[in-house]
Parts: C-alpha cells; sequence; structure tokens
C-alpha cells in the first residue's frame, strides 16, 4: 500500500481527543486552579505566594506538596512516589528548601540518610494547599455535576487502583 493512501486512511482528530490527552489537559487545568488559588491565599505565607503569582511555583513542585509524608521521606521514596528520577526530585527539593517549604534532617533511623520534612511554612503551604483542591474540586463538581463528578471520580480511582 502505498504511503498516501495510508495517510488518507488516517482520521486525526483521535489524537487530540483521546482519554490519556483528556486527562493531561484536566490535569494541568486543575493544577493550574490550584496554584491560582493557592497564589491568592491569605493562609500562604507571603513569600511563597508570590512565588506563585509569579508563577515560579509549577505543577512539579506540587509533587511534593502531594508526596511529602507528614514525618518525612527520603528522597528515594519521594521520588518514587512522585514518580520522577531521584535527581530531579532533589533539584526541586533544593528549591523548596531554599523558598522554606522544607528541611533536610538526619533521618533517626540511619544517621547516613536524610528526611526531607515539611517546615512550619511548609505546613502553612500544605493547608493552604488542601482549601485549594477543596475548592478547585468544588468548582469541578459546579461545572460538570455531582453525578458526573462522582462518575469521574468512581472511574479515576478503579482505573489507578
Amino acid at each position: 500500500m502505498a504511503a498516501g493512501a495510508s495517510r488518507d486512511r488516517l482520521v486525526d482528530g483521535w489524537r487530540q481527543t483521546h482519554l490519556g490527552r483528556l486527562l493531561g489537559h484536566a490535569m494541568r487545568r486543575f493544577d493550574a486552579r490550584v496554584l491560582a488559588l493557592m497564589a491568592g491565599s491569605v493562609a500562604v505565607p507571603l513569600a511563597l505566594s508570590n512565588l506563585a503569582a509569579r508563577e515560579q511555583v509549577s505543577a512539579a513542585h506540587i509533587h511534593i506538596t502531594r508526596h511529602l509524608a507528614l514525618e518525612g521521606s527520603r528522597l528515594t521514596a519521594l521520588a518514587a512516589a512522585a514518580g520522577m528520577s531521584k535527581q530531579a526530585m532533589g533539584d526541586l527539593v533544593d528549591q523548596c528548601e531554599a523558598w522554606g517549604l522544607v528541611t533536610r534532617e538526619v533521618d533517626p533511623l540511619d544517621a547516613r540518610a536524610r528526611l526531607v520534612r515539611f517546615t512550619p511554612a511548609g505546613l502553612a503551604w500544605l493547608e493552604a494547599f488542601k482549601d485549594a483542591v477543596a475548592q478547585a474540586e468544588d468548582e469541578f463538581r459546579a461545572a460538570v455535576g455531582d453525578e458526573v463528578a462522582t462518575v469521574v471520580a468512581l472511574g479515576l480511582e478503579a482505573y489507578a487502583a
């Protein structure tokens, strides 16, 4: 079969509308809304709010917010939970440490290892993140309706399991 005939059989719309692409767009939109809400939150420490408002905080930084255990995490565990390389997560932790969100401390179970932990400002950031996620979820429910939002949540939970 000639290349032109093969090309003619392809319908191009599927590349823009397949489920994976839609999920990616939805996640980027949701994360952007969460960051916008955090930028305007009085609960977020001012310096961090300014960073979010100037779009210096990205969805990548949200990985730390989503995955860092309250009791602290080793960098390797944090990277694995976020699906990132240890080096990429180390770079994010370096930035977040410079911003005062996290600190590195000696692991009490292994003096050779370090734990990444939230600072008090980081815990305030985490609380604001919780509130922003709740508001963004409420906005999603308002946009698509409670029944659709429930089905989407149940479907995504089942798919991710």
